[in-house]
């Protein structure tokens, strides 16, 4: 029954996309934003969980960097680099994002619901909520 069990949450979280694999865009000092399919790329498991951008003001023009990266090793570049995001000629500015091709282009915002539609939207709890609930009552009874 336990392995049952472990091999049920496995497949879940395998199905669910919580494998923690992430895609990102990923050139090298484009003067375009690489935010096109054949930039995609698969970081690697476990250990690339974020997506670096990097935005470089030069002489010639915007220079784009996007990669795959640690959460640490990006967060730590782009704290440092921080001071140097100006806008301006030489500047520098790197983020971090960790979810699937978010260093690409920014996403237009979607007008936000208004309140009466939200106040009369049920809240479902979620399946993963609902699956664990399930695992534990039957293991329990």
């Amino acid at each position: 029954m336990r392995l049952f069990t472990v091999s049920t949450l496995l497949l879940f979280f395998c199905s669910s996309g919580l494998a923690l694999q992430i895609q990102c865009y990923q050139c090298e000092e484009m003067t375009h934003d690489c935010s096109t399919p054949e930039f995609i790329v698969n970081c690697t498991v476990n250990v690339q969980d974020m997506c670096q951008k990097e935005v470089l003001v030069k002489d010639d023009g915007i220079h784009y960097r996007k990669s795959c990266a640690s959460s640490g090793a990006c967060l730590i570049a782009s704290s440092g680099y921080q001071q140097f995001c100006t806008g301006k000629l030489n500047s520098v500015c790197i983020t971090c994002c960790n979810t699937p091709l978010c260093n690409g282009p920014r996403q237009k915002k979607r007008p936000q619901p208004s309140a009466a539609i939200t106040l009369t939207t049920p809240q479902l709890p979620s399946l993963f909520s609902l699956y664990i609930l399930l695992l534990l009552s039957s293991t329990l009874c």
